[in-house]
């Protein structure tokens, strides 16, 4: 008979049914084997080098998909049970085959059922619920003895099911869940998913009994990244594509000079063989990439693209278009950035059970998704493309409210809750900080809006937080894989009048909470007491949505407390304007200025001030700032129209200028020129 197909979509093989993890269906259950397993001729790589990097490998590689293309499992609980005889036991116990799991010992010939019951480990192990153990103890023989599974039909606990065994001893289920039920049990140590000869003998955790169907059996352990420039644009991608070919010493020899000019005619020379080569060499044979990236290394390289901002290109997986900062908003908001095109992978590169395994408890330990001796070169990950808006907050007018007295106690109260629930699982205690508690909590207030105003779920809107020294800002995007994650209407609310009703309204609207004042006089809620004045009916939000499980969230640190009002931030950061560093003989920025898309750079570029109030009197909106040219993206330039190939340059550097012109771009080096010059030519050039 051949044996039976069922179908998940790829996504859920890295976030829902990954290795490990048990796929339900129909009357079966089936656990994912590992990723040695698979059959790599049905996987296509998923480029992103700095993600992949970060987790120690050399490929990103998407599940296989199509007709053919097959992901093995196993079957997994292999206690199961007939629902009209109630037999406990295996396939070959109840004399069933594999592919017809049909009971062999009563004349129903029912479909049998996988057990209700598992158990598993901290250390990642998943074994059989030890039926014979649980009605005779420790020591007990199994030949002779044959067990049944029957309800008494009074209630729907546990409690009245009850394991028989033929020799007349029986025992309920009632206890089997009391974390001291199992005690006197040694965990069998079972990695199935990697095979039946890697069971781990020494394994020291006490086993737990779990239901087959519950969240806390599989936990990923996913890492994202957003694909940045240079790894956003098109050659990155091609090149990454290729990389067992394009990886080896020998592509960049005079030998591998034909390979390479038939990729460059492959692709209707999109691009040349010398920029081929420099991104070649950038990839795979460049001693700076060599360097350990971790998650903050990820996001710190994020930040500044969204700081730095991209303009509209073919090709590109990543645009963010400056916009301005809404006026009234300018004390504590620093920069927006009109996130129209964004590409995120996530990858699976281990995964945990009883208790997820992140930032906030190291300490847990990650099973593998190979065994240790075929270790494999790539990781399961997914792409989605999607849209958003990023905002950059003052973290120097952060720091200084973060430092008052309002603030460091809710600060203590937090830290006090987490270091009590640590200390009981005997773990080490995550510090809290309060800035990015701050920011977390706005994230959930502007998801909230936005899930009213931008036509979306909040389940479809995700945040990214970046909070580091010197930097503090909110990524709130669209990554999904069906329509939901393409509609545009994220992006859209960057613009200066829709963002302030965004604003105004998320802020005031969840000023109050239906649950307050039991929410805001909260000293600690959720997991661990890990948020103050948070619940649902605040700023909870779907946890698909949140990047910290629904924790470290406060809303007395926006807008204070019955007692302290004038101390949330919000209102505190009006009374307490950040002083800004101000020089004899420096102008006001012009309102014609102010009101266009050229303010934030003409506040940082003074060199440009004279050159920007030329262009908003012509009308000519600013397209790239400081952006990176060349053919290893080794120099810089001040402004740039792409499309139109103009740069402007405040200095001179030859060999830089010089390539420009090869590329047949117009270099306007900025001391030739009056402003008012050079703003004509621009025009000129841009044809407007």
């Amino acid at each position: 008979m051949p044996r039976k197909t069922f179908h998940a979509r790829r996504s859920q093989l890295v976030s829902t049914f990954g290795v490990g993890s048990l796929f339900p269906v129909e009357n079966n259950s089936f656990m994912v084997t590992s990723i040695d397993q698979w059959d790599d001729k049905y996987l296509t790589p998923a480029p992103e080098p700095r993600l992949a990097s970060s987790l120690g490998v050399g490929r990103l590689l998407l599940p296989p998909t199509g007709p053919r293309a097959k992901v093995p499992v196993i079957r997994f609980p292999q206690v199961l049970s007939c629902p009209r005889c109630g037999r406990l036991g295996s396939i070959g116990d109840l004399k069933a085959s594999y592919e017809d799991v049909l009971c062999g010992l009563c004349n129903s010939k029912a479909p049998l059922t996988p057990s209700r019951f598992v158990v598993a480990c901290e250390n990642g192990h998943l074994d059989d619920f030890p039926y014979m153990y649980w009605v005779h103890g420790a020591g007990a023989e199994r030949e002779g003895h044959q067990l049944s599974l029957v309800s008494e039909g009074r209630t729907s606990s546990l409690a009245d099911m009850i394991v028989v065994c033929s020799c007349g001893k029986r025992r309920s289920m009632a206890d089997a869940f009391s974390p001291i039920a199992l005690k006197e049990m040694k965990c069998t140590g079972k990695r199935l998913w990697l095979g039946w000869n890697y069971s781990e003998k020494e394994c020291g955790k006490p086993p737990r009994t779990v239901q087959r169907g519950a969240s806390n059996v599989w936990f990923p352990a996913v890492r994202s990244a957003i694909s940045i420039p240079p790894y956003s644009e098109f050659l990155a991608k091609v090149v990454s594509m290729r990389a067992d070919t394009l990886s080896h010493p020998d592509a960049l020899t005079d030998a591998g000079k034909f390979a390479l000019q038939g990729m460059v005619n492959e692709f209707n020379g999109r691009f040349t063989l010398d920029e081929l080569r420099s991104e070649i060499k950038r990839q795979f044979h460049n001693e700076d990439s060599q360097e350990e990236t971790d998650d903050d290394r990820l996001r710190e390289q994020e930040f500044q693209a969204l700081i730095t901002g991209r303009a509209d290109q073919p090709d590109t997986d990543f645009v963010a278009e400056t916009m301005p900062v809404p006026s009234s908003y300018r004390n504590w908001i620093n920069a927006v950035r009109k996130v129209t095109r964004l590409r995120e992978v996530r990858a699976l590169y281990g995964f945990s059970r009883l208790m997820p395994s992140n930032q906030e408890s190291p300490d847990i330990k990650l099973a593998a998704l190979f065994p240790e001796d075929n270790k494999q070169s790539w990781l399961p990950a997914v792409e989605t493309l999607g849209e958003g808006v990023f905002i950059a907050l003052n973290r120097e007018q952060l720091d200084k409210w973060a430092s008052t007295d309002f603030a460091v106690a809710r600060k203590h109260q937090l830290q006090h809750n987490i270091n009590v629930a640590a200390k009981q699982r005997k773990q080490e205690a995550p510090k809290v900080e309060i800035v990015r508690v701050l920011l977390h909590t706005l994230a959930h207030v502007m998801i909230d809006q936005l899930a009213l105003d931008a036509g979306y779920p909040a389940s479809s809107i995700r945040e990214r937080l970046y909070s580091g020294e010197g930097t503090a800002g909110i990524l709130l995007y669209t990554a999904s894989s069906d329509s939901a994650g393409s509609l545009g209407g994220v992006a859209a609310q960057a613009h200066p009048e829709r963002l302030t009703q965004a604003l105004d309204e998320g802020l005031r609207r969840l000023e109050w909470c239906s649950a307050d004042p039991v929410c805001i006089e909260s000293t600690g809620a959720g997991t661990d007491g890990r948020n103050l004045a948070a619940c649902h009916c605040c700023v909870l939000i779907p946890e698909t949505s949140c990047e910290l499980f629904n924790s470290y969230l406060d809303r007395g640190l926006l807008y204070g407390t019955p007692y302290t009002p004038e101390e949330g931030f919000l209102h505190w950061q009006t009374k307490s304007p950040i002083e800004q560093p101000t020089n004899e003989g420096t102008d006001p920025v012009p309102e014609a200025v102010r009101q266009s898309l050229w303010e934030n750079i003409y506040e940082d570029a003074k060199e440009l001030r004279d050159l920007i109030i030329e262009l908003v009197e012509l009308k000519v909106a600013p397209d790239q700032w400081g952006p990176d040219v060349g053919p290893a993206n080794e120099w810089m330039v001040d402004l740039a129209w792409p499309e139109h190939r103009i740069a402007v340059v405040t200095e001179t550097d030859e060999e830089r200028d010089a390539w420009l012109g090869d590329q047949g771009w117009n270099v306007l080096e900025l001391p030739d020129y009056a402003p008012d010059d050079l703003a004509n030519v621009i025009v000129g050039e841009l044809d407007l």
